[in-house]
């Protein structure tokens, strides 16, 4: 089976929130690269800041339809972020912020979102 296979069938496999984990992973991997990117590299810092408001932009929007499945008070809290993360990016790329926020962000999103360790029981 080629790489790209073994890829494609690992993806199908993974939970949503073991999904949204990984891109978050991701995400805040091309936000750590272009917080460390040269101040004059425009590209890699907004191709970031865009994947990454974009991310956030969906989670709004998800959280927005009324057959959300989480609690109404997270999901507020999840609009409100992605009202930070929208207003905090544009700052960033007027180099009036760092990245720095952003990447704490996603970080604790991903805590959220790890796997937690199975408890085992005693037989």
């Amino acid at each position: 089976m080629s790489f790209q296979a073994y890829q494609q069938a690992s993806q199908r496999a993974e939970s949503p929130r073991e999904t949204e984990y990984r891109l978050f992973g991701e995400v805040t991997r091309a936000l750590i690269a272009a917080s460390e990117a040269d101040v004059l590299d425009f590209s890699t810092r907004i191709k970031a800041l865009d994947w990454n408001r974009r991310l956030w932009t969906q989670l709004a929007m998800d959280c927005a339809h009324d057959n959300n499945g989480l609690p109404p008070k997270l999901r507020a809290s999840i609009l409100s972020l992605s009202l930070w993360v929208t207003r905090h990016s544009s700052a960033v790329m007027r180099r009036e912020e760092e990245f720095g926020p952003l990447i704490d962000v996603n970080r604790l999103i991903m805590q959220g979102l790890s796997p937690q360790p199975q408890t085992t029981q005693a037989a």
